[in-house]
């Protein structure tokens, strides 16, 4: 696998574009589309919210259906949810504007929005600006990028990574892209991720990997806590590498598939989580030596969305009883007196706590590990052979300041 340039663009058969719709934003680019110039198998994963807006409604329709897709139209200001009807006929007057445009069936395009909940979309804007999309598609690395930065909505910087990797003897290519930075506790943050790939694959294969590849990816990611209405995954295979069809889940090339698929989504997931509104560190959780897959993932998890851990960590401060508490307040079964609890960075690995009690650890050296950019903290349980990552990030000043005024 070699990673590459390109993002969503890298593949072959799809194009990006971008363009300033002002829906919300001023002066920056707030709607993007993919295209591929063939019909693409598509699978989602979406939000368990109760509460789901409109065009999570309109893709799954679509995704858990046999319809093949062309486009995903994406906008960022609004989220249309909470918008009941009149959001629903929005997603249709959308969907029906990007199939006269691009000249496809309007059962076969996507859409997704991100950002405030329960206004109506300007749909006026909206068509105005799938119009200025579907004029300006092309197949690069810049449109990729810009695509990448017009859903964005607090984030910081835009996420996207491409690579290359062989299939029976064809070089295929995947691409993505998501958005996420506050209200990131996926359950499938306001997380919108999308992944482009030339392979030739079933629908079956194609849906059964990103289900299961997603329990260990975004799944694994928060920043705060709060499960968005708008959580979106859709990966979409236009079959132009043209490997061999894959169909069977025992092969070699399957494995393969899920291999770098995961390579994909982990990557976008750390950087959602390292992008944490306020964020200034990427704070991880390891968990290893469980009994379950399951438990490693509660009880990562629990750590990692311990509001008091994560204050801890934007104080540098090797604080390792609120870690301990948040273990114990996960619901799994473990030994505190026979385990141990690290803390580590590029600044080096410090043993915090070891069977029931602090090692004594030098508090400078802790501090200068706990000052990185990506803080570990790992857990050995010696109770199985089970491990579990999850990410999330410091909780800081900015985080509230952020959010006291999102609306204004």
């Amino acid at each position: 696998m070699n990673i590459i340039n390109g993002g969503i663009c890298a593949p072959k058969g799809f194009l990006a574009s971008a363009t300033a719709a002002n829906i919300k934003y001023k002066n920056r680019t707030d709607m993007a589309m993919i295209f591929s110039k063939v019909p693409a198998i598509s699978a989602g994963t979406y939000t368990t919210n109760l509460v789901k807006a409109a065009p999570v409604l309109w893709d799954r329709n679509i995704t858990d259906s046999e319809v093949e897709v062309n486009a995903i139209v994406i906008n960022s200001g609004i989220a249309n949810a909470c918008t009941k009807d009149e959001g629903m006929e929005y997603c249709k007057q959308s969907a029906n504007k990007a199939a006269m445009e691009l000249l496809v069936d309007e059962n076969s395009v996507l859409l997704a929005s991100t950002g405030v909940i329960g206004m109506q979309l300007p749909i006026d804007r909206i068509c105005n600006g799938i119009e200025s999309l579907s004029k300006s598609l092309e197949q690069s690395e810049r449109a990729a990028n810009e695509a990448a930065k017009a859903i964005m909505t607090t984030d910081t910087v835009s996420k996207e990574v491409a690579i290359e990797f062989e299939i029976s003897g064809k070089t295929v290519k995947m691409g993505g892209m998501c958005k996420g930075s506050g209200m990131i506790h996926p359950n499938m943050c306001t997380m919108l991720g999308f992944i482009t790939t030339d392979i030739n694959i079933s629908k079956e294969l194609l849906l059964k990997a990103i289900r299961e590849d997603v329990v260990d990816t975004f799944n694994m990611v928060s920043v705060d806590g709060d499960t968005s209405t708008n959580d979106s995954l859709i990966i979409l295979a236009n079959g132009l590498a043209e490997n061999v069809k894959i169909v069977d889940e025992n092969s070699d090339e399957y494995k393969v598939f899920k291999i770098n698929l995961n390579f994909v989504t982990t990557t976008l997931s750390k950087m959602i989580a390292g992008d944490g509104e306020g964020a200034t560190a990427l704070f991880e959780v390891v968990v290893d030596g469980a009994k379950t897959k399951e438990t490693a993932r509660t009880l990562a998890k629990s750590v990692v969305t311990s509001s008091l851990t994560k204050a801890a960590i934007f104080g540098h401060d090797a604080n390792w009883g609120r870690i301990l508490c948040a273990l114990g307040y996960s619901g799994e079964k473990f030994d505190p007196d026979n385990m141990e609890l690290y803390f580590e960075s590029e600044n080096g690995k410090i043993l915090i706590y070891k069977d029931g009690v602090s090692v004594g650890f030098d508090e400078d050296v802790a501090t200068k590990i706990l000052s990185a950019k990506e803080v570990r903290a790992l857990v050995k349980l010696h109770m199985g052979e089970f491990s579990a990552t999850a990410w999330g990030c410091d909780l800081t000043f900015d985080y509230v300041k952020i959010n006291a005024d999102y609306r204004s």
